[in-house]
C-alpha cells in the first residue's frame, strides 16, 4: 500500500480504496484477516477516527465483517461486489463521458474500438 494521499479526495475514502484494491488485486483473500485499525493509524500515521469511518464504510457494504475480539475479516462474496461497483463506477466516469465526445466529434465506435486497441497495445509494449 502507499503510504501517500491525494489531497483531492478525503483520506477515509482513500483508506477504504486501498483495501478494497487489495482485495480485488487478491492480496487480501475471503475469510482472510483485513490489516486492524491500529495497523492502519501506525502504518499511515492518521487518525484513528479517520481509518474507522473508511472501515466502517466497508462493513455497512458487507465487504468487511468483525469477528469481535479478534478483528475485521473480508466477508464472502466481497470481491465480487467490489468489481461489479467499480465497473458500474468506470461506466459512469469514464464511458459516458467518452461516447458523448466521440458523439461530439462524430467518432464512430469502430474508432473508438481502434483507439482503445492502439492505447491497450501500447501499455503492453510499455510494460
Amino acid at each position: 500500500m502507499k503510504k501517500t494521499f491525494d489531497q483531492d479526495k478525503p483520506i477515509y475514502l482513500q483508506v477504504r480504496e486501498k483495501i478494497e484494491d487489495q482485495i480485488i488485486n487478491n492480496q487480501l483473500n475471503e475469510g482472510e484477516q483485513a490489516p486492524s485499525t491500529n495497523q492502519l493509524v501506525s502504518y499511515f500515521k492518521i487518525n484513528h477516527v479517520t481509518v474507522a469511518k473508511g472501515i466502517n464504510q466497508l462493513v455497512e457494504e458487507g465487504i468487511l465483517f468483525k469477528k469481535r475480539g479478534i478483528g475485521m475479516f473480508v466477508a464472502a462474496g466481497a470481491k465480487e461486489k467490489l468489481v461489479q461497483k467499480r465497473k458500474e463506477s468506470f461506466i459512469e466516469e469514464y464511458v459516458i463521458k467518452l461516447v458523448h465526445e466521440a458523439d461530439k466529434l462524430a467518432i464512430t465506435e469502430e474508432e473508438i474500438i481502434g483507439f482503445i486497441k492502439t492505447v491497450k497495445g501500447r501499455e503492453i509494449d510499455e510494460g
